[in-house]
């Protein structure tokens, strides 16, 4: 095991034998290291963390530490991290608190970038990017392959749908339906489109592109519908489209609203 001899790992940790930690990193008590991941010079990783294999562990990036909610009391919640994660310089993901379920749990395949923050009982899915200083407040849920450009700051509790792109510098305190584009207006964050050029680049047919963009116009551009009346039309126009579906099953699903399109007289 490549073990820096100036690294501090606590006896109770364990960590596979191709594991590399650099100089001056620290991990603390019950922490489980997958084969293959590189903690570097000067991170900290503090238990109870279950991290996967292949990920790489920046420097002075702080993971699994405790939640910043006034709430904990020092109890032994969770970090889960799955594979393939890069977690950039300073960043910091936090274990869960009881209120939810003691677990924050994160998938593969992600980049969090400088500074970003993940805070207590988030679950993020795979393949998604946080760029520099992006920050998640607690419970926040993110799907599969949605971006957050820097300086993006989300609300605790709120939803981010399945290959969103949210524009830098914006906050959220709504869910973002997925495939949308949103960019700051006004100091708000307002849909402008469907992301279609990330969906493009992930493979999403022409079919399927149509079938969301024909549910996209009836839930966004039809302001004579009441909501429960253009998920009822959007229903009936998907079609068997599970990605259509989704995406009326996600605002359908919302309980605190979701983000608003930039309209012509705003």
């Amino acid at each position: 095991m490549p073990i820096h001899p100036t690294a501090i790992i606590d006896k109770t940790a364990q960590l596979d034998s191709t594991v590399e930690v650099g100089p001056y990193a620290v991990i603390g008590a019950h922490v489980h290291i997958g084969a293959d991941s590189v903690v570097d010079a000067h991170a900290s990783v503090k238990g109870p963390a279950f991290i996967g294999k292949r990920n790489i562990i920046s420097s002075f990036a702080a993971v699994g530490g405790d939640p910043q909610d006034i709430s904990y009391k020092g109890e032994a919640t969770e970090l889960h991290i799955g594979d393939d994660n890069k977690i950039r310089e300073y960043a910091t993901l936090q274990r869960g608190t009881l209120k939810g379920n003691g677990k924050t749990v994160i998938g593969s395949n992600n980049l969090f970038m400088a500074y970003s923050h993940v805070a207590h009982d988030c679950h993020i899915g795979d393949h998604v990017i946080m760029a520099n200083v992006a920050t998640l407040a607690g419970h926040v849920e993110i799907e599969d392959h949605a971006t957050l450009g820097g300086l993006v700051a989300v609300q605790q509790f709120c939803r981010i749908g399945a290959y969103c792109y949210l524009g830098g510098m914006s906050g959220i305190n709504l869910d973002v339906p997925p495939y949308m584009l949103l960019e700051g207006t006004r100091n708000q964050l307002r849909i402008v489109g469907l992301n279609r050029v990330g969906l493009k680049r992930n493979g999403f047919s022409k079919e399927t592109m149509a079938q969301i963009d024909k549910v996209y116009r009836i839930l966004f551009r039809s302001p004579e519908l009441l909501l429960r009346e253009a998920l009822k039309e959007a229903r009936n126009a998907a079609g068997d489209c599970p990605e259509a579906l989704h995406l009326i099953d996600f605002i359908k699903d919302s309980s605190i609203g979701v983000a608003r399109r930039v309209m012509e007289k705003d």
